[in-house]
């Protein structure tokens, strides 16, 4: 999954832990880490919202740009 590495890269460039980022999402710590180690697929809603939280595109995430 390409965007692994962009979502712990995104996380720890603004100094954030995977709770804060479960609880954006609504979900549990162990969910957000199941999504960044790749056990999980993110789904698109999650996805979405994280690029919102950011105020990125979801290109970016998903590393089909390298623009923000």
């Amino acid at each position: 999954m390409y965007y692994l590495k962009r979502l712990k890269d995104l996380r720890t460039s603004h100094q954030l832990k995977q709770q804060n980022l479960a609880e954006v999402l609504k979900i549990t710590r162990q969910q957000y880490s199941l999504y960044e180690v790749g056990t999980r697929e993110i789904p698109v809603h999650h996805l979405k919202t994280l690029a919102q939280f950011y105020n990125i595109s979801t290109d970016y995430i998903l590393e089909i740009t390298n623009q923000m």
